[in-house]
């Protein structure tokens, strides 16, 4: 960035003199001295000045084309979304009002994605796997629209079709594709239990073939087996995947052996009169916090009967006489490929959750350029995205939703590439990619969106302007799809896993080359004199970005290794791993912001227009140095960054924050999210509006 755009903290006016009249050993002198020589400290009354003049003459505005840079964040299937955009709004009757009522909302959530697939033509099941990216895009246009909406047709196409096409062969796509396709066969997907979620081979549902009827018995054993939580299962579903216990009777029919979970499709409701069928029982989950568009089940097998050739076989098969085959050796290698193949509905929350966050800061940044409020005496009110405290609320935000974009994008692409290639590096890249992005993702901005109701006051808290509906409709992205601290922790233990596979002599996989590349340099002592640089060139080198996030990674890392070789002696591994279980979620989540890092980076270099390139590098530095100095206490424990340097950052960080606030309108513009799905009368684009619209909903 050049320095028109960002002034030079470097000065002239620095006085060495401040900085060296302290007792000091003469090497610790020495080394202070030519890290000043090398990189002046700033003169931050200086700065101060600056700060103070282009706040009231805007003179450091960049220039930004929002739809060039639009352009280049929404260059993959654009069409599709605002086909989507287009369809509801033409269609009034079925836009989700303020207020309704639990079984109308249902109801009218039906009737929406009927309107989608059979008025508007938009058929996302073919993209599952011939086109993931496409199908992501739906499912973000769509949840967009209505968030309940955009989970019911991921039911429906990712969880029930796409175990149908993940899970099982030719005979089960031939059977059920254009039901599951034209909406037909509506469906659940039935893993989560009364008593068991996360641990999914814990789930104690049964189903036990029998050999003279050539058939599979499902049972619910006791009611902590009932399956909880069941989306489409309360009113519409007529079929169900149920992931449940596999069970072979020996020659002594008496015995049966476990061969672990698998998955078999079992018809629910019959498909004329829609009535439950014999066996099953079905219950309503009830009012929930949100999404109140989806009809959650509770469903309970009472010996209910399938065909033997609905157990989704692809990794594992039952034959006529009742022997099991599989080309995987063990029960783990076949629950791990099956568990492996159902990773495209984290993928996808993980990029509708970003999705989300672009309406909530579009519509808060909105708001707090056109709300004015106090200001100097005698002069006119001032906006309040002109004080700072509102910029240190919002522009990381807005900053670490460009970051997101940019790693889900490449996540997507590496999920489509996977299903494509079925690489098996590939596979585990992507399962551990998806499961850290899917938490760090979500949980960011579940918080954000608390952040942006306060940021816009009493307006905020109007249902109207939406962050209430927006925020307890996102809240259990964080628990479905596997729950954001168990995915956490799954995430350390790959890291530690890989680890333990270098000090044998192996190599990192790809996702996570960085730590191949870095543990030893990482690992040794700072450098001094690095440690003191503090010159705006040098903090917003992604050199020195990326390094520093690699380097808190790479020392997370080695140190849970050893607490958990240490612990293990005395607790095992299971009371090793619960006694450092915050040190290894702080693991994950360090190498999640690394690997988010890395993909913007990545994405700056490839941009094509210049002036888009400047503004993302502005508001990739901005994130950068904000992670950075929320964690400096890491980095000042080593000695990593001085406290000349950290005060440095923190400076900057606060500066970049003013920079990207003078550009906050044209960077949520680029989003190029319409009104009429932003849907926030305070969130117009057109900011002259948004008071004339907020008065006419409430009756003036």
């Amino acid at each position: 960035m050049s320095s028109a755009i960002i002034p030079s903290y470097n000065s002239n006016h620095t006085k060495l003199k401040d900085y060296t009249e302290n007792d000091e050993e003469p090497t610790t002198r020495r080394i202070r001295l030519l890290s000043l020589h090398l990189n002046p400290l700033p003169d931050h009354h200086h700065h101060h000045h600056l700060l103070q003049l282009e706040s009231c003459s805007g003179r450091a505005k960049m220039s930004v084309n929002a739809e060039k840079l639009s352009g280049y964040l929404r260059r993959k299937h654009r069409d599709i979304q605002e086909r989507v955009f287009e369809y509801f709004n033409s269609r009034p009757d079925l836009q989700t009002p303020i207020e309704i009522l639990k079984d109308d909302y249902r109801e009218l959530c039906m009737r929406q994605l009927v309107g989608l697939v059979r008025e508007a033509g938009i058929r996302p099941f073919r993209y599952v796997v011939e086109d993931p990216s496409k199908y992501f895009a739906i499912i973000e246009a769509v949840g967009s629209v209505d968030m309940s909406l955009g989970i019911k047709l991921g039911v429906q196409y990712s969880l029930w079709g796409g175990s149908v096409l993940n899970l099982g062969t030719k005979k089960h796509r031939d059977k059920y594709f254009e039901g599951i396709d034209n909406l037909e066969y509506l469906g659940c997907f039935a893993m989560t239990e009364l008593h068991h979620g996360s641990n999914v081979q814990g789930i104690q549902t049964v189903a036990t073939f029998d050999p003279v009827t050539d058939e599979f018995v499902i049972t619910t054993p006791n009611d902590g087996a009932i399956k909880w939580w069941i989306g489409n299962a309360a009113v519409h579903g007529k079929f169900a995947t149920v992931f449940a216990k596999l069970m072979l009777p020996t020659h002594d029919t008496k015995v049966v052996t476990d061969m672990g979970v698998h998955a078999f499709i079992v018809p629910i409701r019959d498909l004329e009169t829609h009535k439950t069928l014999p066996g099953v029982e079905i219950n309503d989950c009830g009012h929930k916090v949100g999404l109140n568009g989806v009809d959650n089940g509770a469903l309970r097998f009472r010996d209910v009967r399938i065909p033997r050739d609905n157990l989704l076989n692809r990794f594992g098969d039952v034959s006529r006489d009742g022997t099991y085959t599989s080309s995987l050796p063990t029960v783990n290698k076949r629950f791990a490929a099956t568990l492996g193949e159902l990773v495209g509905g984290r993928v996808g929350l993980a990029y509708s959750s970003v999705g989300v966050l672009k309406i909530a800061s579009t519509i808060a940044i909105r708001y707090s350029l056109l709300r004015q409020q106090f200001g100097p005496p005698k002069k006119p009110e001032i906006s309040i995205l002109d004080y700072q405290s509102q910029q240190h609320k919002l522009m990381p935000m807005l900053a670490s939703t460009y970051a997101f974009h940019f790693a889900t994008v490449n996540l997507i692409e590496k999920y489509a590439q996977m299903k494509k290639t079925q690489d098996e590096q590939l596979v585990a890249d992507v399962h551990a990619l998806s499961a850290g992005l899917k938490s760090y993702v979500t949980s960011y901005t579940a918080k954000s969106l608390s952040i942006c109701r306060e940021a816009c006051g009493g307006h905020g808290y109007a249902a109207v302007n939406r962050f209430g509906s927006l925020r307890n409709d996102h809240d259990i992205f964080q628990t479905f799809e596997g729950d954001n601290t168990v995915l956490l922790q799954q995430v350390a233990g790959d890291l530690l896993k890989q680890y333990q596979e270098k000090f044998r002599g192996g190599t990192f996989a790809v996702t996570w080359n960085y730590l191949r590349e870095s543990m030893n340099t990482y690992l040794s002592q700072p450098n001094p004199v690095t440690a003191r640089w503090e010159g705006e060139d040098h903090l917003r080198d992604p050199k020195f970005q990326l390094d520093a996030f690699r380097y808190r990674t790479s020392r997370l890392l080695q140190s849970a290794a050893v607490r958990l070789r240490k612990h293990t002696k005395t607790l095992g591994s299971f009371g090793a791993w619960n006694r450092c279980l915050n040190h290894l979620l702080t693991l994950a989540e360090s190498h999640v912001e690394t690997v988010i890092l890395e993909n913007f980076i990545e994405a700056i270099k490839s941009c094509p227009d210049a002036s888009s390139r400047a503004a993302l590098k502005l508001v990739c530095d901005l994130y950068a140095l904000n992670r950075i100095w929320n964690d400096i206490g890491t980095y000042r424990n080593v000695d990593y960054v001085a406290p000349n340097k950290a005060k440095a950052i923190h400076k900057l960080a606060e500066y970049l924050s003013f920079q990207v606030k003078n550009i906050a309108r044209e960077l949520v513009d680029a989003f190029d999210l319409p009104d009429y799905v932003t849907r926030a009368p305070i969130g117009k684009q057109s900011l002259g509006e948004a008071y004339t619209e907020y008065t006419q909903y409430v009756g003036f």
